[in-house]
């Protein structure tokens, strides 16, 4: 058994579900502060560890319709996405397994809530606590972290789960906005608090 770090998560919900957020194709192989196949490895970690306890996992991500219509109006929200990328730059990485009971989540902005049915899965599933990772910090992450503390979810973004493509704006992220609507923590740490709940 790990130490929990010195800020770690101190439990969690009765129904928490893990969101992963763009660790796709087109996205993990972007240059990232922290290493993407790290964060993979974490984010894969912890998806076992809650399909072990028949806890929620959730995978989103980003694509667009074939003829571009959906592209973002301001192209600084893509830079240099003139046309809808081809269809593996949304596929899902071998490292996650098998999609099995999963919950998908497609998305055309960059929180997963906006315009899609994640908040209906995971109130009909009863998730109070959304344990959340995935790629960039700043943008995909931080958006959904924002309208999961506006939906009254308890939040904990794990910080070794999640990277950006920019070293400021992930400390940025970690140490000005996240720490006022979410608990922090390390994979090490919620798979400690899982393995507290058998």
């Amino acid at each position: 058994m790990s130490t929990p770090s010195a800020s770690a998560p101190r439990a969690l919900d009765e129904r928490p579900a893990l969101v992963l957020i763009d660790l796709q194709n087109g996205i993990l192989g972007l240059p990232t502060v922290h290493p993407s196949a790290d964060v993979l490895k974490n984010a894969a970690r912890l998806a076992d560890a809650f399909r072990a306890q028949d806890l929620p996992v959730v995978r989103v991500k980003v694509a667009w319709s074939p003829d571009g219509g959906d592209l973002p109006v301001s192209r600084s929200a893509a830079p240099g996405l003139t046309q809808a990328p081809p269809p593996e730059f949304s596929a899902f990485p071998d490292e996650l397994g098998p999609l099995g009971d999963d919950i998908v989540i497609t998305k055309r902005h960059w929180g997963a809530f906006t315009g899609t049915e994640l908040d209906l899965q995971l109130r009909r599933r009863g998730v109070t606590q959304i344990v959340l990772g995935g790629i960039s910090s700043s943008i995909g992450v931080e958006s959904t972290a924002r309208s999961a503390f506006e939906l009254s979810y308890h939040l904990l973004v794990v910080e070794d789960a999640t990277t950006d493509t920019d070293a400021a704006s992930h400390a940025h992220s970690f140490g000005k906005i996240f720490p006022r609507i979410a608990e922090q923590g390390t994979t090490e740490d919620v798979l400690e608090l899982l393995a507290q709940r058998r």
